[in-house]
């Protein structure tokens, strides 16, 4: 076994092996934090469209993202109701408001959702539950997991206290609360019904629908009737399955803007400062025990053996700085979602992914290094 000699020799200069764990440490933590952050934000773009309770999703062909939404005509729901598998149609409708904070008196941009039918249209639990007053003039549910920026508006009404505010000029009154979060287009939300939305929004037409959500009969064919409705509607809408609506979200905001390309540069930054930390500690360990390696050789031990040393070496670099990086990015991550309220949680699938990483950045620095071992012959150090 190698593994002594590799261990022994880092452990042999503490204070070479503290940095290099703490420079593998820091890699991994901003690896750590550039992938979170980026799932983070992917995910709260989402977190509308994976509430809405639907087989079927129906928008413009024109439309974006949810923050690009482009109204399409309701004649087109109308069509999709005719289908033997459509058991029901439900039109949302989506705009940005201007909300009023009740206590400081600043504005700032809220999303606003429109639902006809809300118990069947979510599958937000507080907004399922009985809320007929949502119904009545003024009436509005606000989003708990909104930012602070907006007031204190869930806890006042969490206080059973009566909240009233503006929302485009408007009078509105807080009646329920809901928790979605935050995403991209906006630091907060609200659910109304559609009378009450198109009050708030009076150049919006009842006839000019945002999404059309499709709930499809028990065993009913989910694609047949997807490409089934694509053959039948004009092509000025598009179908998509829920998961393709996501999907649909997120794609926008990987290709068509900077997003997605920055916090990869981020990961592959945090990969390169690490591989150049490890390459620089390894490099100074076999310059330092030249003489030990040329020993070795002068014993009869191969080439491939040395070269094993220092891989062996980078593996439990890599293994020493990742543990403590894993560690300090849970606690990191649990620091920024209270700060930012983005679903920002580590997942198995990103902690392994980081530690194959790790791997291969120290193992590439090993190799690198290892080159200084043809400087081991026994001739010329002794």
């Amino acid at each position: 076994m190698n593994f002594p000699v590799a261990w022994l020799q880092l452990r042999q200069e503490k204070t070479r092996l503290l940095v290099a764990i703490s420079g593998v440490g820091f890699a991994v933590i901003l690896m750590f934090l550039q992938l979170g952050f980026q799932a983070a934000l992917y995910d709260s773009a989402v977190q509308f469209h994976q509430s809405l309770k639907a087989d079927l999703v129906l928008i413009s062909a024109r439309s974006k993202s949810l923050s690009y939404m482009i109204p399409f005509s309701q004649r087109r729901l109308y069509q999709v109701a005719g289908l033997n598998s459509v058991a029901s149609v439900n039109p949302v409708y989506v705009g940005f408001g201007d909300w009023k904070n009740p206590q400081s008196g600043t504005y700032r941009t809220i999303y606003v959702y429109g639902f006809d039918l809300i118990r069947t249209a979510t599958q937000l639990r507080e907004v399922n539950q009985p809320l007929s007053n949502i119904r009545l003039e003024q009436s509005i549910l606000f989003d708990r997991a909104s930012r602070a920026e907006y007031g204190p508006v869930a806890a006042e009404v969490a206080a059973g206290k009566a909240v009233t505010t503006e929302l485009n000029g408007k009078t509105v009154n807080v009646v329920g609360l809901f928790a979605l979060g935050p995403s991209f287009g906006a630091d907060g939300n609200i659910i109304t019904s559609t009378d009450n939305f198109l009050r708030l929004f009076p150049t919006r037409k009842r006839s000019e629908v945002t999404i059309g959500l499709i709930q499809l009969k028990p065993g009913s064919d989910v694609l047949a009737t997807q490409a089934q409705l694509r053959d039948r509607l004009s092509k000025d809408v598009s179908v998509l399955t829920h998961s393709g609506f996501v999907e649909f979200e997120k794609n926008y905001w990987k290709t068509s803007t900077a997003i997605g390309f920055i916090f990869t540069l981020g990961v592959a930054m945090g990969f390169v400062v690490g591989a150049v930390i490890v390459y620089q500690i390894l490099y100074a360990d076999v310059s330092s025990h030249l003489a030990e390696y040329a020993t070795l050789r002068a014993l009869g031990y191969k080439n491939s053996y040395l070269v094993g040393v220092v891989l062996q070496e980078s593996m439990m670099l890599s293994l020493l700085g990742y543990i403590p990086g894993l560690l300090l990015s849970v606690i990191l991550y649990k620091v920024a979602q209270s700060a930012t309220f983005l679903p920002l949680n580590m997942t198995w699938t990103r902690a392994l992914f980081v530690l194959l990483l790790s791997f291969i950045m120290c193992s590439i620095s090993g190799v690198i290094s290892t080159k200084k071992l043809r400087q081991a012959d026994p001739a010329e150090i002794f």
